[in-house]
């Protein structure tokens, strides 16, 4: 028992990553408003600029989405001219998808402004609550 209700602790845990997922979601789609991307274009975003450029198969793969999504997510950043595709030099059969100047530009300012947001969500836990923190949502998610 938790103390404070008749739930197990495991549902209280459940109950409270959940808590704090949904307010990280809802910070996350603020933060992206400025810009109008979805947080899956900022995430493709981020990793094309990592990588400069990839196919959209390597990009897929990276976002653990289905190719057909992310020629979906490429098309929608293309639109707004964040990315743009080339022939792949290796392989001029293949294409590769790269931010473009702009594509870089919004990418790094939401990368500042998710960091501030994330900061401003986890900044008042002391540094050895958020490694212990990091430390279990790594080993969770791997």
């Amino acid at each position: 028992m938790t103390g404070e209700t008749d739930e197990p602790a495991e549902d209280g845990l459940a109950e409270a990553f959940w808590a704090v997922t949904r307010r990280l979601r809802h910070r996350t789609r603020e933060t992206l408003a400025p810009w109008d991307v979805t947080p899956g274009q900022s995430r493709a975003l981020a990793v094309l600029i990592r990588h400069r450029a990839l196919r959209l198969s390597a990009l897929a793969e990276h976002l653990r989405i289905a190719p057909r999504s992310a020629t979906e997510v490429v098309d929608d950043l293309e639109t707004r001219g964040l990315v743009a595709r080339r022939p792949d030099p290796a392989d001029r059969r293949a294409t590769l998808v790269a931010p473009t100047e702009a594509g870089t530009r919004v990418g790094v300012a939401i990368h500042s402004a998710r960091r501030a947001a994330a900061e401003d969500l986890f900044g008042h836990l002391p540094p050895a609550d958020r490694q212990q923190l990091a430390r279990i949502l790594r080993t969770l998610r791997d």
